[in-house]
């Protein structure tokens, strides 16, 4: 990870932070494999070098809840983030040299293909399936003075495991699995296979039945085995 894209994600942090909005989002994306470094602090570890990404994506959870009017445009205009529209629909992008920030709401219903207003944020988010899986179960870490939300590193990874099937570029597909894999292989080394498992039991069978076929595909038969109650209980 270069200095200055951590230093420049710190510091939109420390802004959410200070203007009272860090609290209505939770951090998602590659970023939260940085942040989730002091959580494996008493074992080896994904090696920072080895992330490399310009996005940073916010998950708003719950978009009506908020109470705070900031318009984070704005509020980042003078760090150099520019507003760019993705897509003909007009999907709101905060842009920088060294990062792109995008907020998403989980998908409701049958879903829509049209932004989701964030009025009182001055922007606009995307709908996308599967992310109630990742704002269910959550942690805080610290950064400096104040604390990050993020999803629990099992639902992280487990997520992992089913969107990147569903990614068209192979180059991306490829990096979630492995990152997914190094995450669990990483808790399970931290003692909690048990609660893998539990967040895997806690989902739908259709989202299990992609997580195995995800794991399959990565070839792991060790995480697999967790994933089966019957098989380690038995054994």
């Amino acid at each position: 990870m270069e200095k200055k894209q951590s230093d420049l994600c710190l510091e939109i942090l420390r802004r959410f932070h200070k203007t009272g909005i860090l609290d209505d989002l939770i951090l998602i994306g590659s970023w939260c494999v940085y942040f989730y470094k002091d959580y494996f602090s008493s074992i080896p570890y994904i090696d920072q070098a080895t992330i490399k990404t310009r996005d940073i994506d916010f998950l708003v959870d719950s978009p009506s809840k908020i109470k705070k009017d900031v318009n984070i445009p704005e509020l980042l205009k003078d760090l150099g983030f520019v507003t760019i529209y993705r897509g003909n629909r007009g999907f709101i992008k905060l842009d920088h040299p060294d990062l792109i920030l995008e907020f998403l709401v989980p998908e409701k219903g049958r879903g829509t293909d049209k932004p989701v207003p964030l009025s009182k944020f001055g922007l606009n988010a995307v709908a996308l399936r599967f992310l109630t899986f990742l704002s269910k179960n959550t942690i805080k870490v610290k950064v400096g003075d104040f604390y990050v939300t993020l999803p629990h590193p099992a639902n992280f990874a487990l997520h992992k495991l089913i969107i990147f099937q569903r990614r068209t570029k192979k180059e991306k597909a490829e990096k979630d699995k492995n990152t997914a894999v190094e995450i669990l292989k990483a808790l399970i080394q931290k003692g909690d296979a048990a609660v893998i498992r539990l967040v895997f039991n806690s989902v739908p069978l259709k989202w299990q039945k992609k997580v195995i076929r995800g794991l399959e595909e990565a070839g792991d038969g060790e995480i697999l085995n967790i994933l089966d109650s019957d098989r380690s209980m038995g054994g």
